[in-house]
């Protein structure tokens, strides 16, 4: 017994002499989305000879791997080419103005740092690549600066919506070309599947550390660059800031917890506008995670739907022109659920006036994606059982409408009857006929705009308005910056362009010496960032995995599909489908794109492709099998 006790104690003084893994760079940057890179490429043009940046996940991207990417500047190389003229101070005024909204509070200086380098990073963009890509342009100008109808629009044309050269691999033009300039960069050096948990001190009060969830420490000589994202996929979190946050679908990013967050706070950041979530009213429930969506509205009430709450009351002017209205109308309504209601003939009619692309490409029959939640009935009484909300409530509701359409006037919303034909009414219809529909639709998170305090020169800032030595931070991850709600162009643009400015200002100064760090008074509950397991998921991703090739066979459409996961530092690197025997025309989908978006998540259960949703369950299920292999 004291040879074993004797040997268990020279281990244990083996073990603690063995220093822990680190590494050293001029520059670390934690998160690989537009800020990271961009930030990354800004360190290595102003001198850095190693850049690290830690991601979380498999792929870099980060949001930029959830939406089409639209951009906006003032003053582009394209709106010059298109004849356009414009102003920063135009962009300004029109940022602030959509994002005083609702009580929201738009940082000018940090917009006005933005938007006087916006243009000059577009066109950078565009000689590093965007000019190859193809970019929308309006029907009868042919311009390339657009309007963009899925925001609050500008006063003039400055949104570009480009589309990536390599659909396969990038959602994001932007992605693209920042992910391809760093790659081609020697200095940069990316570490895909590397978690980030804490940030250190040094003892002369410089946050230069980083520290991975595998105890290697990233050191860096110049700064620390936080680009972490926001926090729109912890439904916890949100519901600490608003009332039906914790029922708000998420839209965005799988890693958007926030934790970057808690970590600035550790060393001293302080937060602002956290409340300030904005959201669209048009979000589809995952089919296999009540958790996650994406956006895909009805536009019923373009051509007479209407919408209800769970109460079976409407709630707003479902064809409010603008958009921030009809947004916190939704938040508002009890667990920020609304139901469209339509009859056959609202959706004739919206296919007639070319309003009915989201409708036939997600509800119109069971093959799409969004069909499981679409339900029917031959009376508004039958259709109240479906959907679960009083039918006394809905009858009266549209008894008050159908009067309001006869009228032709105007309602207690403000919604007319009157005729009046424009991009949000192409006609009127009552809830009439012989059959009745309904869709459930939620309050869809895709970004959040609350974060850590920062200045123009993008240090984080602690609790009482002093900049943290050697930390900066940028995009989502920054708080206070739009208001209550992002515009157009900027939730792509915003990020890229704060990365340069933080990198740009970490390469010339040194940080200061003396600080004394301290944790945030108002310190996140780490219990906020504690993932649960949500119903229907495959399995629980809470689980510790072992690292190594696991494969699993389950049936297919005509024989045996098997699939192969790769385990590495506790999380999935890799998922390959080795043998399928699918109907190619019908799987190619998510044949394709599964397996990418499992790696993605870390996570069994994703989104199935449309048209495509039993192969998506069959490569999910297996996936399933191998994670519960490597928990045993």
């Amino acid at each position: 017994m004291k040879k074993l006790i004797s040997l268990l104690l020279a281990l244990l003084v083996l073990a603690c002499a063995i220093p822990a893994m680190a590494e050293e760079a001029d520059v670390v940057i934690v998160g690989a989305g537009g800020a990271g890179l961009s930030a990354a490429l800004e360190a290595a043009a102003q001198g850095a000879e190693k850049v690290i940046v830690l991601e979380m996940t498999a792929k870099t991207g980060g949001a930029l791997n959830y939406t089409s990417g639209s951009m906006s500047a003032a003053g582009t190389i394209i709106q010059k080419e298109d004849g356009i003229e414009d102003t920063v101070d135009s962009y300004v005024a029109d940022i602030i103005n959509n994002g005083d909204d609702f009580g929201g509070q738009p940082n000018e200086a940090l917009i006005r740092t933005y938007a006087n380098e916006a243009a000059q990073v577009f066109d950078w963009l565009y000689e590093s690549g965007l000019k190859d890509c193809k970019f929308s342009a309006d029907r009868a100008t042919g311009a390339r600066a657009v309007f963009a109808p899925e925001h609050a629009l500008y006063s003039i044309q400055r949104t570009y919506k480009a589309s990536p050269k390599d659909p396969a691999n990038y959602k994001s033009a932007a992605h693209e070309v920042l992910d391809t300039l760093v790659k081609a960069d020697g200095r940069i050096e990316v570490k895909l599947n590397t978690k980030a948990v804490s940030l250190k001190a040094n003892d002369k009060g410089q946050v230069l550390t980083v520290v991975a969830e595998d105890g290697t420490a990233y050191t860096a000589k110049k700064a620390v660059i936080m680009a972490t994202g926001g926090y729109s996929s912890n439904g916890k979190l949100m519901a600490e800031f608003v009332p039906y946050g914790g029922y708000y679908l998420a839209g965005g990013a799988a890693g958007a917890d926030g934790y970057g967050l808690r970590m600035m706070q550790e060393v001293g950041a302080g937060l602002t506008a956290m409340d300030a979530i904005p959201t669209f009213p048009m979000g589809l429930v995952s089919k296999d995670n009540p958790k996650t969506g994406s956006i895909a509205s009805t536009y019923t009430w373009k051509t007479g739907g209407i919408v209800v709450n769970q109460n079976g009351e409407r709630f707003c002017n479902e064809t409010e022109a603008n958009p921030s209205i009809r947004e916190v109308a939704l938040e508002e309504q009890p667990n920020a659920v609304q139901y469209d209601i339509f009859t056959d003939k609202i959706v004739e009619d919206l296919r007639a006036n070319n309003g009915a692309y989201f409708y036939d490409a997600y509800f119109a029959d069971e093959t799409m994606r969004g069909y499981h939640v679409v339900e029917s009935a031959a009376t508004l009484e039958e259709l109240a059982a479906k959907i679960g909300v009083p039918a006394e409530n809905l009858l009266k509701t549209v008894e008050a409408y159908n009067a309001a359409v006869e009228a032709g006037a105007s309602d207690e919303f403000g919604r007319l009857y009157d005729g009046t034909v424009n991009s949000y009414n192409f006609c009127t219809n009552k809830i009439e006929g012989d059959k009745f529909y309904a869709i459930r639709l939620h309050a869809l998170c895709v970004m959040t705009l609350g974060g850590v305090t920062a200045n123009t020169d993008m240090q984080v800032l602690d609790e009482t308005g002093n900049a943290i030595p050697g930390l900066y931070a940028a995009g989502e991850t920054v708080g206070g910056i739009w208001g209550k709600f992002v515009s157009g162009g900027t939730g792509v643009m915003g990020p890229i362009v704060f990365g340069k400015i933080a990198a740009r200002h970490a390469m010339a100064n040194e940080p200061a010496e003396g600080y004394a760090v301290k944790a945030a008074a108002n310190l996140l509950d780490e219990a906020l960032f504690v993932k649960e397991s949500a119903v229907g998921e495959l399995f629980d991703m809470s689980a510790a995995l072992s690292d190594g090739e696991y494969t699993a066979t389950v049936d297919g459409q005509e024989g045996p599909m098997t699939v192969k996961t790769v385990i590495e530092g506790g999380r999935i690197a890799a998922v390959e489908v080795v043998e399928n025997h699918e109907t190619p025309a019908l799987a190619a989908g998510a044949l394709e794109q599964i397996p990418q978006a499992i790696v993605e998540a870390n996570n069994a259960s994703v989104d199935a492709v449309a048209g495509a949703t039993l192969t998506s369950g069959r490569i999910m299920k297996a996936v399933a099998e191998c994670l519960a292999a490597a928990a045993k």
